[in-house]
């Protein structure tokens, strides 16, 4: 395996000067001497003039943007240190995900949905379809990065501002406008290793006039498939080789049976499949995609009229259509599904009626859904100023809608009928045989899966001046809102009926209703220190009421020193996904040490069905967070700021710990809740044949660390500009239920990105280094389903440091040029056991990147 770069200080000061580049994340603390108009910052209603408010927002322009190279927002997001443990993408998407094709960002490690996505300081509609089952999110694969002019990410509590969500903080992106003539924007880039290509186009056109301005913004992304049979160790379930665990299915090809009640292996099962306990071990990890092929086409349009009252027409229109498939490995089939093989069977070697255990159809292929989700956002509205007050208001449907399908030459097998064949003797289940094509069409089916969201809001909103404060005036912002929410997630009827197998399926249907008023306070209390006061009031229809104040202080007591901080209370409602569920399972990796310790079989981790049903009387879960900062601005062309920030959350929502479920059920050969199958030859309990569980409010977390921001901007003089980024997250706990995950699987305490740019003429270079630290491996050490990190100690995961450098130049006024490397030094993601759960392939998914060194180029015609 490549050694990730050891990072050191002189990395940095070697790649600057050699290379000088990087991307440069805005800083309101280099920004401080700016005045500019009054506008709507991210964090607060009320317009202000100066940009830097209460609470601490990182900012990502349009042209920082440009520089970190990346053709969607998911790239770009997961490389800032604010994302955390959460995070997902379509990376590792698999016909087992819930969510394929959609991606999400996770603030503060707190889960996507704790984190709020706003597009031009609005909600948008939640996907369809529910990740991890039932965490409802924004699929921010539906927002074309070419439509973007900035990201603002706001990295404090914001329901006293927006509402349910914004518990971790919020992402809100802001749209180009204003537009005036035509940009093309053409892209192509393919990794040096294995084979994968993204190809990307866009079309900016817009037109401004006295009294109106248009837009239309229309963005194209592709790329290829990443196919796992491509990455060597990185595809296959069996880690032992390189350290690892085997975590290959105990759903076999050949397979296991029942003979005389007796559980007895395939004799054609090659000895290194075979377990101790009489499985045949079957490898899927070829099967699935590191990045599944998709493909993305939307649109979007804005329009602004300025009538002659002095009021202000404008109107967002936005439609989105991505595809995309999920692969995975041929049909598991186990104990549940009830199949048989006649004495009559032309094959039965046992002569005498058998039942079939585990055994995989591999002969049926591989398993594929394809993907097609369409969004559609409409937002209308006016805005206008009656004397020193701003007022606007707005009307917005949003509706996301989802489609899976697969057909009959994708794999999935029916249990019926493939029992019909079976009875009929034409289908033949020993030996590891691959049966006849004619036989196969007859036992496969196609699928459809479908889900759907929908929002319907209205807003309003007046901010001003609202009365004399000594020689200052208080400022003030209120607002009223109304929301519709509705979500369904209905699987194919042949799911429900229990005539498929082996794939993750989820029924979800919900709705509600939400009131919401809210008032702000700018106060100043002296001519350098504001208070800050919110309140929100938001009525729901499922689970009641909930009241969310925030103070905050912002105190300059010099030209050069700017003090900062926050108090606030926050929620988030439960998700209509977790409040109406459905049965819905997902399977889970895990040793059944009871049936282990009193028959001496499944010693190892093997793959068991976990069972969840939605809870309707979720109450919302509370939060309470802090910040306190200090920026520090001695010149414009530099500055610095440090906050300390806490977020603690209570009634957190969250599926019942499988460990104690284990431990108090699963002994029992007739519990309810550990389901398992009738005994045989005297055994004092049977296989696992599924686990009940829900999601409850039984949790309590405490997260708190460090941000760092700094800048610097130097002239070279006639050699050009020189600007340097750092961009750091250092996370000193998170704590949940009494356990401290910091540093442990997943949460690093330790992210930053320094970025360079030098501009020198028609000629600019960009330089970033990423970091990501180390971390302990798994979290369940011996895999008996119970996690035991904090007693017991595991290997560590290395960090990782990635560069990635971009040059562009400006060969004309209206052609641009840019040629750029991702991953410079082709780093692998480090090896990792793995969780047993989602990570089984020797790296640990939601941190690490396994793609490799990305090379790209890019051109723009301006008009």
């Amino acid at each position: 395996m490549k050694q990730s770069t050891v990072f050191t200080p002189s990395i940095i000061v070697g790649a600057t000067l050699a290379l000088s580049a990087g991307f440069t994340t805005t800083s309101y603390a280099a920004d401080e001497v700016k005045k500019v108009e009054r506008i709507e910052v991210t964090g607060s209603r009320i317009k202000r003039s100066d940009i830097e408010g209460p609470s601490p927002v990182q900012s990502i322009g349009r042209v920082d943007i440009e520089n970190m190279g990346y053709d969607n927002l998911q790239q770009l997001l997961e490389r800032m240190p604010v994302a955390g443990n959460g995070t997902f993408s379509t990376r590792g998407n698999n016909q087992d995900s819930t969510a394929n094709g959609s991606a999400a960002v996770s603030l503060r490690g707190l889960g996507a949905d704790a984190t709020l996505v706003l597009i031009n300081g609005r909600r948008v509609s939640i996907s369809a379809f529910a990740e991890g089952i039932t965490n409802s999110f924004v699929d921010i694969n539906s927002i074309p990065i070419s439509a973007i002019e900035r990201i603002d990410i706001l990295k404090d509590g914001a329901s006293a501002i927006y509402g349910s969500d914004a518990v971790a903080g919020v992402v809100n992106v802001i749209l180009k406008k204003d537009i005036d003539g035509v940009e093309i924007n053409l892209g192509y880039g393919g990794t040096d290793g294995p084979n994968y290509e993204e190809t990307t186009a866009s079309l900016v056109w817009g037109t401004t006039s006295e009294k109106s301005s248009a837009s239309v913004i229309i963005d194209y992304f592709k790329n290829t498939s990443l196919s796992s049979d491509e990455m060597g160790r990185l595809g296959t379930a069996n880690q032992e080789p390189y350290g690892g665990e085997d975590f290959r299915s105990s759903r076999g090809f050949p397979g296991y049976f029942y003979v005389d009640g007796v559980k007895t292996i395939d004799p054609s099962c090659p000895a290194e499949n075979a377990t101790s306990g009489g499985s045949c071990l079957f490898d899927y990890g070829s099967y699935g995609y590191i990045a599944p092929a998709s493909e993305r086409v939307g649109a979007i349009s804005q329009f602004e009229y300025r009538f002659d009252a002095g009021i202000t027409g404008f109107l967002e229109i936005a439609v989105q259509h991505n595809s995309s498939i999920a692969a995975g490995a041929p049909t598991p089939l186990d104990e549940d599904a009830g199949l048989t093989v006649p004495a009559s069977h032309p094959n039965n070697p046992y002569g005498e009626d058998i039942q079939i255990g585990r055994y995989r159809t591999v002969d049926a292929g591989a398993r594929q859904w394809d993907i097609e989700s369409d969004t559609l956002r409409f937002v209308a509205g006016l805005k206008g100023e009656i004397n020193d007050w701003s007022w606007e208001t707005a009307v917005q449907k949003g509706r996301s809608k989802s489609l899976q399908t697969g057909d009959r030459t994708q794999g999935w097998v029916r249990t019926d009928f493939l029992q019909q064949e079976i009875d009929a003797g034409n289908y033949n289940p020993f030996g590891g045989t691959y049966n006849d094509a004619a036989v196969i069409d007859r036992i496969t089916t196609s699928l459809v899966r479908r889900g759907e969201s929908h929002m319907t809001s209205f807003d309003a909103n007046i901010t001003g001046e609202a009365f004399s404060f000594g020689d200052d005036v208080i400022m003030m912002a209120a607002g009223i809102e109304y929301r519709e929410e509705d979500v369904s997630d209905i699987p194919d009827d042949q799911f429900q009926r229990g005539l498929i197998f082996g794939t993750e399926s989820v029924s979800a249907s919900a709705d509600r209703e939400q009131y919401a008023a809210y008032v702000e306070f700018s106060i100043p209390l002296a001519d350098n220190l504001e208070l800050q006061l919110a309140g929100r009031y938001d009525d729901y229809s499922d689970f009641g009421t909930t009241t969310n104040p925030k103070v905050a202080l912002r105190w300059a007591p010099t030209e050069e020193i700017t003090v900062r901080g926050s108090w606030a209370q926050g929620f988030r409602a439960p998700s209509l996904a977790q409040i109406g569920l459905g049965p819905s399972q997902k399977s889970q990796f895990f040793v059944d040490t009871e049936r282990c310790e009193q028959t001496g079989l499944d010693c190892q981790a093997l793959d068991y069905n976990i069972e969840f049903s939605g809870n309707p009387d979720l109450k919302a879960e509370e939060s309470e967070s802090w910040n306190v900062g200090v920026i520090w601005a001695p010149a414009a062309e530099f500055g610095v700021s440090v906050d300390v920030w806490s977020i603690t959350q209570d009634n957190k929502i969250d599926q019942e710990e499988f460990g104690p479920i284990y431990a108090a059920e699963c002994g029992n050969q007739n519990s309810t809740v550990c389901v398992r199958l009738p005994t045989t030859g005297g055994l004092s309990l049977g296989t696992i044949q599924k686990v009940h569980s829900t999601f409850k409010n039984l949790s309590s977390q405490e997260v708190s660390g460090v941000d760092i921001s700094a800048n610097y901007n130097h002239s070279l003089d006639d050699l050009g500009l020189l600007k340097f980024n750092l961009e750091w997250a250092y996370q000193d706990k998170f704590e949940k239920d009494g356990r401290d995950y910091t540093g442990e699987y997943g949460y690093p305490e330790h992210r930053f990105i320094f970025s360079t740019n030098w501009e020198v003429g028609e000629f600019n270079t960009n330089l970033n280094i990423s970091y990501v630290g180390e971390f302990e491996d798994t979290p369940d050490i011996n895999f008996d389903g119970t996690l035991d990190f904090d007693s017991n100690t595991s290997r560590m995961v290395d960090s990782q440091t990635l560069v990635d450098l971009q040059t562009s130049y400006r060969i004309t006024e209206s052609i641009k040029l840019s040629l750029g490397v991702n991953n410079l030094f082709d780093e692998e993601p480090p090896f990792a056991i793995g969780d047993g759960d989602s990570d089984l392939y020797g790296y640990v998914s939601g941190v690490h990147n396994p793609r490799g060194r990305y090379l790209y180029t890019k051109v723009r015609f301006t008009f």
